[in-house]
């Protein structure tokens, strides 16, 4: 009987249960439990299922202008509401842009204007 590594860490026989079990193993006891030929004997595999991963907002529905963002995302759709949400957030960028050209700040200290922006929005709800 081949070795197989279970989840508990063990290697062999030792403390293997039903659920450590694969391979060569597994065919090997439904072979001497059933009586059946090593032919006639499938082990199937399936690959674990994944769940998508949620881009979700951890604050969706909090902050003083979530409950406005909601609303206006069920009334014009929400592929409009993201198109819409995109533009503002572009424009947003270009202003910080502007603002950081004109007092001198470098891409640094612009790029950490804009993450600031938008840990502002998210907490205020307009990212909900």
């Amino acid at each position: 009987m081949a070795a197989s590594i279970c989840a508990c860490g063990l290697k062999g026989g030792l403390g293997t249960s039903l659920s450590c079990i694969g391979g060569e193993d597994y065919a090997m006891l439904v072979k001497s439990s059933t009586g059946a030929s090593s032919s006639s004997v499938r082990v199937a595999s399936s690959k674990p299922m994944r769940l998508q991963p949620m881009m979700k907002n951890v604050n969706e529905g909090k902050g003083l202008f979530a409950p406005a963002v909601v609303v206006t995302r069920n009334i014009v759709g929400k592929k409009r509401f993201n198109q819409l949400r995109g533009k503002a957030i572009a424009l947003h960028s270009q202003v910080i842009t502007e603002f950081c050209k004109s007092i001198g700040a470098d891409a640094k200290q612009r790029q950490g204007l804009i993450r600031l922006a938008k840990k502002n929005g998210e907490r205020l709800g307009f990212l909900a």
